[in-house]
């Protein structure tokens, strides 16, 4: 009788993970904190060396390498907009050892207007939301226009006759300006660059009027004196310019989108993973120094849950998609 209920116990021990179904792995990670790391972990960022991306990459990269032990490397993959490294994560085996800087590029306009070789709500598992710096509506020194309404009364009293440069069709900084232009009713000539800084140059040349840049390509010549910054996204003033309005002070609604980053890995890491990865970088975001390094491109910590992370992701595909649909904006012509 009693090997027959050992029997029986066991049975039903081993029954039931199966019966929970995903449930259990919750359940039984309770009798003990998952080991990780135990291999090195890559964390790939979709661009070349330097800029936000690249910083973030390998500050977060440090961080964890600090505070969860074992080694994290950089693996910087340029190429495709960001395509080539989302391909390569979403088929990365989901053990939590290839990771990715996932943003606002990659993963909020580029699905909003093109068509990719893998979804990127259903082929990621959401890990943590780094941080974000807001775009800034900037004009010409030249132009002599200091607020959102002198630019818009100016542009509207010369339809077709001003223009504005971006990073390139389908970027933030050319959706934001065709939000812009939408809500306020202006027209002004899309001008697309090979990235945002030859945009910022003609800009300061007279080439073009204006430009919808984030703020930390735009803030060493706002400081500077070439470029008048009129207002910027989000939720609230940016500390770097206090004295800039948000659109939303300026009768704007819905001007919250930002230059977002976070860390993105293949769908499927298990939860007690994810769970970790998510602790160790908010305990990290909340370290004065980690804001003060972040600051050098502008961006302010914003600490969300694995859950809170994948909504917002989410709901930027949607803003971007729905305004890239109402403006024509698409890369697969």
């Amino acid at each position: 009788m009693q090997r027959r209920a050992f029997v029986i116990r066991s049975s039903a021990a081993l029954a039931l993970p199966v019966l929970l179904g995903g449930r259990a792995s919750a359940i039984f990670a309770q009798s003990g904190p998952v080991a990780y790391p135990t291999k090195p972990v890559k964390i790939i960022a979709p661009v070349a060396p330097g800029g936000g991306v690249d910083l973030v990459a390998r500050t977060i990269a440090d961080r964890l390498q600090k505070t969860l032990g074992g080694t994290f490397i950089v693996d910087n993959m340029a190429g495709g907009g960001g395509v080539i490294a989302s391909q390569a994560v979403a088929r990365a085996t989901p053990d939590g050892t290839t990771l990715m800087v996932g943003y606002v590029a990659t993963h909020g306009t580029n699905p909003a207007v093109r068509k990719l070789p893998f979804d990127t709500q259903k082929d990621f598992s959401p890990i943590a939301m780094v941080g974000g710096t807001p775009n800034v509506l900037v004009v010409s020194a030249t132009l002599n226009l200091r607020s959102l309404n002198a630019f818009l009364e100016h542009a509207r009293a010369k339809p077709g006759k001003l223009s504005y440069g971006s990073a390139g069709v389908g970027s933030l900084t050319h959706l934001a300006m065709e939000q812009l232009k939408l809500a306020a009713n202006f027209f002004s000539v899309h001008v697309a660059y090979r990235g945002v800084g030859p945009a910022l140059t003609d800009l300061m040349g007279g080439q073009t009027q204006s430009a919808f840049p984030g703020l930390a390509a735009a803030l060493p010549h706002i400081k500077g004196g070439r470029l008048i910054p009129l207002a910027v996204t989000g939720l609230k003033r940016h500390a770097l310019l206090p004295n800039v309005p948000t659109f939303e002070e300026s009768g704007f609604r819905d001007f919250t989108g930002v230059q977002w980053y976070g860390i993105v890995g293949p769908a499927g890491i298990p939860a007690e993973i994810i769970a970790k990865l998510n602790s160790a970088i908010n305990q990290n975001l909340a370290m004065p120094d980690l804001a003060e390094r972040l600051s050098g491109e502008a961006l302010e910590p914003m600490p969300m849950s694995p859950e809170a992370f994948g909504k917002y992701m989410s709901a930027d595909v949607a803003r971007w998609k729905k305004l890239a649909t109402e403006r024509k904006i698409t890369l697969d012509d």
